[in-house]
């Protein structure tokens, strides 16, 4: 199908100004050829015009090439999917004596080991920054027993890029520069800010939802988040990685571990707009018209996300610098997923007249080390408040929503008319819980 750029560099320029979208490039693979668009400005503050080899965060998309590292580990017989991290790592600990002891690699790639996920602890510019970072979980807690339900983990990425780092004898830079970025030719992808200044490069915005956003007050994360958020790359280069997954490893994966990574591992509790399940690595999507894999991603005002339709040789990412993102993801890609590939991507909201459920169960407070929810009662209606803490907290302001009842479990919120509705699940796994399962999160009741 022919791609009409013109067409959609006007559906991104109308809906990017729409959303207050500061800057946005979009790139889309179909019939085996990448196009690509732009629009906007790189930063508010300078005025510098978003192009397509303009450089953006592409935040925790960074997880599934620290996984193919990963699974060209296994691939070569080097590490065991089902081994334990302390089999693989020695020194590692986490203040689950439990947990230290069974902790699985392949509950790292799946995000169902418990480990508090939202440590972004900074441990220096230095090579050994990973290292570091692993030394520090000692004294991290679970969110859940390993295996109990799902919970997104950063900490676990890191964990992983640990993993690599010992089994090849480099850091995980190098290794994600010798067996990836090469191999498929990305040019424009890197991990170092010394890197990203030879290009043009994307600055964060941040606000309140429903105004203008504005530069944040730091461009990136610690540099030791690096193999669960820390890449950078051009949109073109993002979709040029899934067209290796999709072409069967391209070299740098066999076509059987490739197929393995997209197979289900586990079912997502919060399934009503994110993956329905989880492979190894790949989120996992449900759709009409699918399957589809892909991933999505966050740092300091970046937003981006990549779909890839297996059947249809369809890949599509799109990398933002702040504004009412979430709009802008579902319109955009969502109409393209729909004309190239035949998918339709799922949509969630309230009925126009929600149920009456008894919701006093869910109130009190639920909290993990990196976030803190506060349900309440408000004239009469759920409330949500919720916040981030530790070395995060300054970066990202706190916010409020009120929550509309779905079902008796199922909740939606958002926080601004110009924002998405988002689903929220209270449940209790067997074994565990109660939890809020929110943002792919289970936060535990605390109170």
């Amino acid at each position: 199908m022919r791609f009409d750029v013109a067409r959609w560099q006007g559906r991104l320029d109308e809906e990017a100004r729409r959303r207050r979208v500061p800057g946005a490039s979009l790139a889309v693979l179909v019939d085996g050829q990448v196009h690509e668009v732009a629009t906007g400005v790189l930063h508010r503050g300078t005025g510098v015009a978003v192009t397509a080899d303009s450089v953006f965060q592409v935040g925790s998309i960074s997880k599934v090439y620290t996984a193919t590292l990963v699974m060209q580990l296994v691939e070569a017989g080097e590490l065991e999917l089902d081994a334990t991290v302390l089999s693989v790592l020695p020194e590692f600990a986490v203040a689950d004596a439990e947990a230290t002891k069974s902790v699985t690699v392949r509950q790292l790639l799946t995000h169902t080991s418990g480990i508090d996920g939202d440590f972004f602890h900074d441990t220096g510019r230095g090579d050994d920054c990973v290292a570091r970072y692993v030394e520090a979980c000692a004294g991290l807690g679970q969110n859940h027993p390993p295996g109990a339900t799902l919970s997104y983990c950063n900490s676990g990425f890191k964990i992983l890029g640990r993993i690599v780092e010992v089994l090849t004898g480099r850091v995980w830079d190098e290794v994600l520069r010798e067996r990836i970025v090469e191999p498929l030719g990305l040019t424009r992808t890197m991990t170092l800010p010394e890197e990203v200044l030879r290009f043009r490069a994307a600055m964060g915005h941040v606000g309140e939802p429903g105004e203008d956003p504005q530069p944040a007050p730091v461009w990136s994360l610690p540099r030791s988040i690096g193999p669960a958020g820390g890449i950078c790359a051009t949109a073109a280069d993002v979709v040029r990685f899934a067209k290796a997954h999709l072409d069967g490893g391209a070299g740098i994966l066999g076509a059987g571990v490739v197929e393995a990574m997209r197979r289900p591992e586990v079912e997502v509790p919060n399934r009503w707009r994110a993956a329905t399940h989880w492979g190894l690595g790949w989120e996992l999507f449900d759709w009409p018209g699918g399957p589809v894999f892909g991933h999505g991603g966050a740092t300091i005002g970046q937003y981006a996300h990549l779909y890839a339709v297996p059947h249809r040789g369809v890949a599509v990412a799109l990398l933002t610098n702040g504004g009412a993102v979430g709009g802008l993801f579902e319109t955009v890609l969502g109409e393209l997923l729909d004309e190239l590939a035949d998918v339709r991507m799922a949509h969630f909201e309230p009925p126009a007249v929600p149920p009456v459920v008894d919701y006093s169960g869910y109130l009190g407070t639920y909290r993990s080390a990196g976030m803190d929810f506060e349900v309440t009662d408000r004239d009469g209606r759920p409330h949500m408040r919720y916040r981030w803490l530790g070395e995060t907290a300054d970066l990202l302001p706190p916010h409020e929503l009120d929550l509309v009842p779905v079902t008796d479990t199922l909740f939606a919120g958002r926080l601004h008319e110009e924002e998405q509705w988002l689903p929220l699940v209270f449940y209790t796994p067997a074994g565990a819980g109660p939890y809020l399962h929110f943002a792919m999160r289970a936060v535990p009741k605390v109170g």
